[in-house]
């Protein structure tokens, strides 16, 4: 409830006389009050109204922006890598590649290259998966990310990028092998790089693998930006 204004409140106080002389004063003055009050609350409607549109606007763009869909096609993955750095990284291999056969072309290509030259194995990957929007590829990148845990961001490639390197040993063997992912808009972009020496069942070392896979995977970005 709202108080009375301190003059009216002591002379409530003297005699019921002022009380009904001060009511009736505060009924005259009442629709002017009314008046302030129902401005103040058109205001706060009108504020209310804003902030909604402002909200609305803000959602809208945010929904836009994760429905996006840069890219509708992947590219021809065997011309993403050049051929120079196909060689460095594939002694003896064709540099044509081959290009592993896809239930949709538009939605996933991978070309794979192999070669071994005297006792030295290189495979190399490169695969190129486009999602219905952006936020769907950002969402299977995280996931693909937690599944290879171990590796590190590779600032610059891509939205996002991740490397992680790992080696395994089978009967005596040694593979090490790099995988490397990058989130570019609505598309996924994916190498796989290893290697082993049969003949002293090592394999390369780490920097070697991973500057490799992160080297083709940047080609492939480009290859992928340039091909809308």
């Amino acid at each position: 409830m709202r108080s009375l204004p301190l003059p009216l409140a002591l002379t409530a106080r003297l005699t019921p006389v002022a009380v009904l002389a001060c009511a009736g004063w505060a009924m005259a003055s009442g629709p002017d009050r009314t008046t302030s009050t129902s401005a103040s609350g058109a205001t706060s409607t009108q504020q209310s109204a804003g902030q909604s549109t402002d909200d609305t606007s803000a959602s809208s763009s945010a929904t836009a922006a994760a429905g996006t869909k840069t890219y509708t096609a992947s590219p021809a993955p065997c011309g993403s890598i050049p051929v120079a750095t196909v060689k460095s990284l594939v002694p003896g291999a064709k540099t044509a590649g081959k290009e592993i056969p896809s239930t949709d072309t538009k939605l996933r290509r991978t070309c794979s290259w192999n070669a071994l030259k005297g006792y030295d194995y290189r495979w190399l990957d490169v695969s190129f998966e486009i999602m219905d929007t952006d936020a769907a590829a950002a969402k299977e990148y995280r996931s693909r990310v937690a599944e290879k845990s171990g590796g590190g961001a590779v600032p610059g490639l891509g939205d996002n990028g991740y490397s992680v390197v790992n080696l395994t040993t089978e009967d005596k063997q040694q593979t090490r092998e790099g995988v490397v992912m990058a989130q570019v808009s609505n598309a996924l972009v994916i190498v796989t790089y290893n290697g082993s020496d049969f003949e002293n069942k090592k394999a390369p070392g780490t920097d070697e693998i991973n500057k490799g896979a992160i080297k083709a995977a940047k080609s492939a970005v480009t290859a992928l930006k340039g091909s809308q």
